[in-house]
């Protein structure tokens, strides 16, 4: 399989990090814009601004449109990333250790997937790359 879809390796990586980050996006609109359901399920609800909620509504928003378009998008998912492994472990760890029974698996995911993402960089398709500032690994 790899020796078929290995030389679309790039294209995939540039697919996975642009919905990756459109879906994180989503998550910071639905908390500061009150999107997508709205916060806490509540139609149109937000999350205070000056919050913990709202500040991680503003880097899920603002970070997920920068790795979307791979703007700064090896910072921006490191940041990312962290912003996921602190919710994990503030929100979901206390409540059992496996994700699957703590509702972690979300943030577990993003948190793995914006790491890749740092230490790869934007890629193709990417703003960084267009101006020659993504690293561009293989």
């Amino acid at each position: 399989m790899e020796r078929f879809l290995g030389r679309y390796s790039p294209y995939l990586y540039a697919v996975m990090r642009i919905v990756v980050g459109f879906l994180y996006a989503c998550h910071g609109a639905q908390k500061l814009f009150g999107l997508f359901g709205g916060f806490g399920g509540q139609p149109g609800g937000t999350a205070p601004l000056f919050s913990l909620m709202g500040l991680a509504g503003l880097i899920e928003f603002f970070g997920g449109v920068l790795i979307t378009v791979g703007l700064l998008g090896g910072y921006a998912a490191f940041i990312a990333s962290g912003e996921m492994a602190s919710a994990y472990f503030m929100q979901h760890f206390p409540r059992s250790f496996w994700p699957i029974v703590n509702n972690g698996e979300r943030a577990v995911l993003f948190c793995f997937i914006f790491l890749y993402v740092a230490s790869r960089g934007a890629g193709m398709w990417s703003i960084d790359g267009a101006r020659g500032r993504s690293q561009g690994r293989q």
